[in-house]
């Protein structure tokens, strides 16, 4: 709606939307109970915040075997979760992967 109404100009409903099914190639986790426990003691064992211990708990979820993120030290194996930070260094070779086509494009 932001995008949509409140900017000026605003961007019209029918982008907005491609970009948004774009985004959902992704296969976004739903927030369960587990992921949230899960988040938690990544909180409690590494000192994370909340935030990032959610991050990782979902990539993790995803069987992700990396994350690109600024926030967390670059190289850190998080238990398979391998953490690059783009601006330091380039991203493992096969991560520019494309996303899967789900046929809706």
């Amino acid at each position: 709606m932001t995008v949509t109404r409140k900017l000026d100009p605003g961007m019209p409903a029918t982008e907005a939307r491609a970009d948004v099914r774009d985004l959902l190639a992704w296969k976004s986790l739903p927030l369960t109970h587990e992921l949230t426990v899960d988040a938690w003691e990544l909180e409690d064992r590494l000192g994370l915040s909340f935030w990032d211990a959610l991050i990782v708990a979902a990539a993790r979820a995803q069987s992700c075997t990396h994350l690109l993120t600024e926030d967390l030290q670059d190289g850190l194996d998080l238990g398979g979760l391998i953490v690059t930070n783009p601006f330091n260094s380039a991203p493992p070779k096969g991560f520019e992967a494309p996303l899967p086509d789900d046929g809706d494009t």
